[in-house]
Parts: structure tokens; sequence; C-alpha cells
């Protein structure tokens, strides 16, 4: 949503938009809580549905890796789409991209994703060490950035829908920092999303909430456990550099490794609402959601590009962050209620019936069935009177 508000660069850069006072304390409170701690989620689900779909087919003996692959040729080719004609932040291409890495791990055994996992881990952590933030480096602000984010604050908020695709598909943040940004790009995104990824296909392997009812002291100790790290490690580095505090170690690793050690904390968190002798009603509608989830992805960019933008309402850079995120619950909160209406009338989201027509190759969006062939044994074998 901070996206969407002030563009894939300005989201990190409140003060070029004059944030300040209540404000800028809720976007801390944001930085802290929200930013780089739910797109985790999304990578663990991901690689979770990944294990599960393979596991699906290998049980009406398909080919895993051979639908797989279609699917995420389908997300890169939808995520080039939804980028290029509707809005900059989209991730389908990349996890699309990324499901074809992981195809190298949908056979490995637990212990391996889980030292894979680690390894990764622990290489981020690293990387959050030094005294200056990489990811910072990453998207440092120069003169010319800064003079894009303005320029997107103007076209995004009074231009017309081919101003807007023009500017976002043409426009150049980086200037001569291109190949840097590249470099540290191709660093940090294995190291900070792939772990999640992993741990999201161990956790389906393991069946780790297939039975929830049985974990309920599990996941309570591990929620605790890593919302209590994740919180502290973030804390410590969104608030040291506000605090004027400069050069002290590990400034980074709040985003290089709090985020995802959050993000399992909730994970767990949310897992325990199933432990519950009483299903809570608010179960149906978040399953609901999910389960017309890339349709109500791909509508959320249609709603709030529709608010941001100039085409629609224009408040792109103007709502404040508080309001952004009275409008982002508000969203969530409609599609929390248009979506069991619509399941109730249609199985699956126009979105996903499509994917599930090109990764099955059958308008009905279902596998087919492998004709098995029956061979008479008087005509395969001599009779014997």
């Amino acid at each position: 949503m901070l996206i969407f508000q002030y563009g894939q660069f300005g989201s990190s850069e409140p003060q070029l938009f004059g944030i300040k006072g209540m404000d800028l304390a809720f976007y801390s409170f944001l930085s802290i809580t929200v930013v780089g701690s739910f797109m985790p989620i999304f990578a663990f689900m991901f690689g979770f549905g990944m294990m599960k779909l393979s596991e699906s087919l290998k049980a009406k003996d398909l080919r895993p890796k051979c639908h797989l692959s279609r699917r995420f040729i389908l997300l890169i080719v939808l995520g080039i789409l939804h980028s290029v004609f509707l809005w900059e932040g989209d991730i389908l291409t990349f996890y699309g991209a990324t499901g074809f890495f992981l195809l190298l791990f949908l056979n490995r055994k637990p212990k391996t994703l889980l030292v894979w996992a680690v390894l990764l881990f622990t290489g981020a952590g690293l990387l959050g060490l030094p005294a200056s933030n990489p990811v910072d480096q990453l998207v440092s602000v120069t003169p010319h950035m800064q003079n894009y984010i303005y320029q997107s604050q103007d076209v995004y908020s009074s231009g017309n829908y081919v101003e807007i695709k023009n500017f976002r598909n043409n426009a150049d943040p980086f200037g001569e920092m291109e190949a840097k940004v590249l470099i540290f790009a191709l660093i940090l995104a294995p190291l900070m999303t792939m772990p999640m990824f992993l741990l999201g296909m161990r956790a389906a392997r393991l069946k780790t909430f297939d039975i929830p009812q049985t974990m309920r002291r599990t996941y309570f100790g591990r929620a605790m456990f890593l919302i209590l790290i994740g919180l502290t490690l973030k804390s410590y580095s969104v608030l040291t550099p506000q605090l004027g505090v400069k050069g002290w170690p590990g400034m980074g690793i709040g985003e290089t490794l709090g985020g995802s050690l959050l993000a399992l904390g909730y994970i767990y968190a949310f897992a325990l609402l199933y432990t519950r002798s009483h299903r809570p009603a608010l179960i149906d509608r978040f399953e609901a959601v999910g389960r017309l989830s890339l349709t109500n992805y791909l509508m959320q960019s249609v709603i709030c590009t529709t608010i941001y933008y100039g085409y629609g309402f224009g408040l792109f850079g103007r709502a404040g962050v508080f309001v952004g995120a009275v409008i982002a619950v508000a969203v969530y909160a409609f599609q929390l209620w248009i979506s069991p209406i619509y399941l109730k009338k249609f199985r699956s989201g126009p979105v996903e019936h499509a994917l599930r027509i090109g990764v099955y190759l059958s308008w009905r969006g279902q596998p087919r069935k492998k004709k098995m062939v029956h061979q008479n044994s008087r005509e395969s074998t001599p009779s014997v009177n």
C-alpha cells in the first residue's frame, strides 16, 4: 500500500513527501510491524503451495515438474502484463522466475531444505552486520533518484493513463547507478527471499499445518520467540537512525533478517487460530480470500491505482500514511465480504481458472485423466481348455 501511495522508490523516502509528526510515527510503526514482514509470508505460502500441488499431481499420476513449469511461465507472463499495463509493484514475475529455481529442491529431504534455508538466512544476517545498511546501498537516494521521485508524484497524481504508463515503463530511476544496483540485487534477493520459499516447502513436506490441534504448544512457542526476535531486530534498524545514531553495527539486520523472522512468527501466530475448539467465523472469510488469491491480488491493483492515480481520485502522495492504512484495511475488508459471496456461485476465480486451463491444458481447468489400456487376457494369453 505504501508503494501504491508513494511509488516503488518513494515509499522508503517519507521525507520527500513531507511526512512528519504523527504520520511519521505511524510510518515507523508500519516499518517495524508490517513492511518487509508480510511479503515473506507470501513467499512461504508459495513454497508451501508448490509442494502441495506437486504431491497432488503425483497422486494423479501426472508429472509435477512439467505442470509446475507451465504454471511458472504463465505467472511470468501475467506479471509482465500486470507491471507494464497497471502497476510497478508486481511480484508475480519474480515468483514465476523463482519457481524454476525451486524445482531443484522439489524432491529434496526436509533436512536439506532446512540446511539451505539456515545457510541463506545466515548470509542475510551477515550482510546486515556492517554499520552501513546494505539495503540503503541498493536504493540510496541520489539527486537523480530524488528527481525521479518528484516527477513520479506529479505524473501519478495528475497524469492520465497513457502518461502514467509511459512514465512507469520508460523513466529511469537509477541513472548511472544501474550496474551497482544490479549487483546488489543479485546478491540480496536470493539471501533475503529464498529461505522463506524453502521453509514453506519444508513445512508442506513435514505436514506442519495438517493437524493444527496437535501443534498448539509448538505454534505458540515458535510464534512468541520469532515475533520477539523479529520486532527487536526491526526496531533496532528502524529507530536507531531516527535517533541520530550512526556507525553502530547491525544497522541493516532488521531488513536483511528481522523481517523474515517476524514473518515466520506471524505465520505460527495465525496458525493458532486453527487450534481452537471453536472455529472463528472470520476464518471462513480468510479462506475465501485465499481461494481467490490471484484474482484478489490483481483486483487490489485495479482498486488502488484508481484511488491513487490521476485517472482516478489522484490521491498519490497526498492522503497520508495513516489514511493510507485505513484505505488498505477497507479494501481488504471489502474482499473479505465479497469473496464468500462470489464462491457461492463459482468454484474458483476467473484468473485462477484461466491459470488452471494453461497448467492442465484443459478448458475445464482440471487435470486430464490418463487413459488406462485394458487388454483382454484372452487376446494376450492363449486360452487353455
